[in-house]
């Protein structure tokens, strides 16, 4: 069996399995099951044999149809089968789980094949993209990963650091056949605005993908009135995985976008998309996008999404097809995956209860990889180079200085810009706020904090800092921060105090990323993050310790809170201002790190405007 998708491997591993369909040679496996979900039609194949040779499907026939021989025959007629389910859109870095642990982690859950959207991880190693994503396939692992490599990198035009355009991706389509596309176009402003200084960027990106005849991905947040979603389908975009309602959803599908439905409305957009009459769903597939680890191992991976679909009325085969077939036609992976079908990689999910897809054992390349929810498949040792490790570069211990916001000398209070996470208005929040030392402060009474980015890649220390509303702790002495800081991945740091924002970020640094909570000037509790300040060379099970850890610790701490328009922002433990830091649309004013253009930081990302922090 051959790891890498190459053409040379193709012709002849594509003739070896005419040979064994036309049974000239033996097959490796004979796999007889009950029946099998054939997803090209949605129907259901009753007592059939397939036959299996070098990872792939050789041969798909009724009970006895086969005409050749195999090297050993396997019986699972109790059991019915679908093919091994794929994602449309996975962020891979948010399980915080390396490739080779992500395959144990998911395999067993039906997942066997991922579309890697490498936004986050090309912000962090933009040349290393697809030596990252391809190491764990190369080194044995069972999981089928198929990079697309980031458009958002840099996220906008007003951040700096990782640079990639056309070139770039032109060299990505033609070093592997793995590549699918281009991940998520997520900055609608500068593909729009010819004025925008990402727009040509972009643009040669986009080019580069068609000039493939690849896959361009989109992320259309916010975007919901019908002329702009017009432009966005006429752009070439072929998706969005960022609709909340049913109608959202329906005005993007009649656009003729390929429309990724999430977990977190998914319920409420397949009831509505039913209830409008939807006949045709095969512009339509299920996408996890971000998942945490704990999260897999509590509630499951893609098959969570596709029993929610069921749940919301779909018909199971229906749904079925929403995790398979479909998301390949998208990603034009058919040849490979999507279906039980003659030259496609020997993937199946086998079911004892096919209605409420209850997973007996999953199969990848040909081979059983699970029984239940328990990996019983290859787990390759990869030693993570330094290139992979070593990616904090904050270049000096910082101190409590570095966070301190000057005031103007003699003043007795400052009018200060304020945000708050998931900050989508047109106008950031203005508060007076007290001066003492010659320093603008917090006021906890009235819920402001601060909220500070340290650039994690230029080595040069430098630290932009403001205050939020509604976020991080009360509680003296404390603080909590993160290198997982969607897109751009610099640390953000929350606290009540200066020197111990300094001492989690330093803290944060030295262990090659991850989480650090300072609390009462101790620290408390860290996670590492040690592989590109993002994930762990560690089985989901030991990094689910370290969470719950956190997490515990986290309990003793008080956190401010307001309540948001955005419907995941809660109380308790911030752990989703990893996401508040998106400068992505529809995001407008927010705190990036300092560059020639925002020394402060505070940018309105779909004008580049700038404003002082405190005035």
């Amino acid at each position: 069996m051959t790891a890498e998708i190459s053409i040379q491997a193709e012709t002849q591993i594509r003739q070896a399995l005419v040979d064994v369909a036309l049974g000239r040679t033996p097959a490796d496996t004979l796999l007889r099951i009950g029946a099998l979900l054939d997803t090209h039609t949605g129907l259901w194949r009753d007592r059939v044999e397939v036959a299996i040779h070098a990872g792939r499907v050789a041969f798909v026939g009724p009970l006895g149809s086969y005409p050749g021989t195999a090297r050993q025959t396997v019986d699972r007629l109790a059991l019915a089968a679908v093919p091994g389910l794929g994602e449309v859109h996975k962020h891979i870095e948010s399980s915080h789980v390396t490739p080779e642990y992500e395959a144990a982690l998911v395999l067993p859950r039906g997942n066997t094949w991922t579309c890697e959207a490498s936004h986050e991880l090309s912000n962090v190693l933009p040349e290393r993209t697809l030596d990252f994503w391809l190491a764990a396939r190369r080194a044995g692992s069972p999981l089928k990963i198929f990079p697309l490599p980031g458009s958002a990198v840099p996220p906008t035009a007003w951040e700096h650091g990782a640079h990639l355009d056309g070139t770039d991706q032109t060299r990505f389509l033609a070093e592997s056949h793995m590549v699918a596309g281009l991940d998520e176009v997520m900055d609608w402003p500068a593909v729009r605005d010819r004025d925008n200084p990402a727009h040509d960027r972009l643009w040669s990106m986009i080019a580069a993908t068609w000039d493939a005849r690849a896959v361009v991905e989109g992320h259309a947040a916010g975007i919901r009135d019908l002329p702009n979603i017009n432009a966005f389908a006429a752009s070439g975009i072929a998706s969005d995985h960022e609709a909340w309602t049913a109608e959202e959803a329906f005005d993007k599908l009649q656009a003729g976008l390929f429309v990724e439905i999430r977990i977190h409305t998914g319920a409420e957009i397949i009831s509505g998309l039913l209830e409008r009459g939807l006949r045709d769903w095969s512009q339509v597939a299920l996408a996890t996008d971000d998942r945490p680890a704990s999260e897999v191992l509590a509630t499951g991976a893609t098959d969570r999404n596709l029993r929610m679909a069921i749940e919301a009325g779909l018909p199971m085969e229906t749904a079925v097809q929403l995790v398979t077939i479909n998301p390949a036609r998208h990603m034009r992976l058919t040849p490979w995956v999507g279906s039980v079908a003659p030259g496609r990689f020997a993937d199946l999910v086998l079911l004892s209860d096919a209605p409420s897809f209850e997973i007996a054992e999953v199969w990848a390349d040909g081979a059983q990889v699970s029984q239940g929810t328990t990996y019983m498949g290859p787990l390759p040792r990869i030693d993570w180079p330094d290139w992979a490790r070593q990616t904090v570069n904050i270049g000096r211990d910082l101190t409590g200085a570095d966070f301190a916001i000057a005031a103007e000398p003699g003043r007795k209070t400052m009018t200060a810009a304020v945000l708050r996470p998931f900050h989508w208005d047109d106008d950031f929040l203005e508060f007076d706020l007290p001066v003492a030392d010659g320093h603008v402060q917090r006021d906890s009474a009235r819920n402001i904090s601060k909220f500070a980015i340290v650039d994690r890649y230029s080595g040069t220390g430098a630290v932009s800092k403001m205050f939020w509303l509604g976020c991080g702790p009360r509680d003296p002495g404390t603080a909590l921060c993160c290198s997982m800081a969607h897109d751009k991945h610099n640390i953000w740091a929350v606290g009540s105090c200066d020197a111990a924002m300094a001492l989690a970020v330093n803290t944060c640094a030295g262990m090659g990323g991850g989480w650090v909570l300072v609390h009462g000037g101790k620290i408390v509790a860290s996670v590492a993050y040690e592989i590109a300040g993002l994930m762990t060379a560690r089985p989901a099970e030991a990094l689910h310790a370290d969470m719950q850890a956190l997490y515990a610790a986290g309990e003793c701490v008080d956190w401010l809170y307001e309540p948001s328009f955005h419907p995941r922002w809660g109380p308790g433990f911030p752990e989703r201002l990893a996401f508040a830091t998106l400068t992505c649309s529809p995001w407008r004013w927010n705190l990036v790190a300092p560059s020639d253009h925002a020394p402060q930081g505070l940018v309105q990302v779909q004008t580049g405007q700038i404003h002082p922090v405190v005035w």
